[in-house]
């Protein structure tokens, strides 16, 4: 009897099995879609101008006469670029951009990183004010700052000398440097800082060695804001210097009247370099955008 009751075999459900949403799947992949869309056409729209003064840069005189213009280069030159490069006052005021965008990052680094791990590490009386305070100088123009400034540099003897432009070029940069570190210190976990503190490291070591590398990628972007600003500044620059010009004031004041050639060569290398440091410092934004601190 217990022989034949095992050897029954159970009969297969017949039931229908209840249909599967797959909605919520393809409203995800629709999304992705659009997002993926979206962030191609925002690439197109900042590339596109980089390339058409770069194309317009290295073309010759005569195919930039042509109409409609070719998006494909088929007139390679660098007769325009070298002949730039050739004019007066262009090389020194390249030198005069790097050395300011180096020594204004370096100073607003150096200043900014360690105002933004206080704001976002000690409670002081009067902390909101004060972030409210430097977004506040954010919003003041260039013109109220270089005026007084101009004045200030003429009594000292600074106006007219790359001091002077990163000078300005650092209190422009170090509001939105102290700001952008502040909210990365503070996803830093206090635990992390305290256990290297109990495994016998100082205050300035546990910074050094366990928040500061965490922190890069912030620090990343804030060092690309401050070079790109003082890169592509012009008014202050062209108040405050008069034979000491950075290349954005240089390429203000020469070349208003040149030729329309001479301009976009201007133009792409006032590009080059921001974007060359852009490319050195990708990596660090990369682990900023990819993985978040907690």
């Amino acid at each position: 009897m217990s022989h034949a009751t095992t050897n029954k075999t159970t009969a297969p459900d017949t039931r229908p099995q209840p249909e599967v949403d797959r909605r919520p799947l393809a409203r995800q992949r629709r999304n992705r879609v659009l997002l993926q869309v979206g962030c191609i056409l925002i690439t197109l729209f900042m590339a596109l101008p980089i390339y058409l003064i770069a194309l317009s840069a290295t073309s010759s005189r005569a195919a930039l006469q042509e109409f409609p213009l070719s998006f494909i280069p088929d007139n390679f030159s660098l007769e325009t670029m070298e002949t730039f490069l050739q004019s007066t006052g262009i090389l020194g005021g390249l030198i005069n951009s790097v050395q300011v965008g180096i020594f204004t990052l370096v100073l607003s680094l150096i200043i900014g990183v360690p105002a933004g791990y206080a704001v976002a590490r000690f409670a002081f009386p009067g902390r909101d004010p004060y972030q409210l305070f430097l977004l506040f100088t954010r919003a003041l123009p260039i013109v109220v700052l270089s005026v007084p400034l101009a004045q200030l540099f003429l009594q000292t003897g600074l106006y007219d000398s790359v001091l002077a432009v990163v000078l300005l070029h650092t209190a422009l940069a170090l509001p939105t440097t102290i700001l952008i570190t502040s909210s990365v210190f503070l996803g830093v976990p206090r635990d992390v800082e305290e256990a290297a503190r109990i495994f016998g490291c100082s205050p300035l070591q546990a910074f050094l060695k366990v928040v500061m590398p965490m922190a890069i990628p912030g620090i990343a972007a804030a060092s690309i804001f401050t070079f790109v600003m003082s890169w592509n500044e012009v008014l202050g620059a062209s108040i405050l210097t008069l034979n000491q010009r950075t290349l954005p004031a240089q390429v203000l004041s020469s070349l208003a009247e040149s030729p329309l050639a001479y301009r976009f060569a201007g133009g792409f290398l006032l590009v080059i370099p921001a974007l060359i440091f852009i490319f050195f410092m990708r990596r660090y934004l990369t682990n900023m955008w990819g993985s978040t601190i907690r």
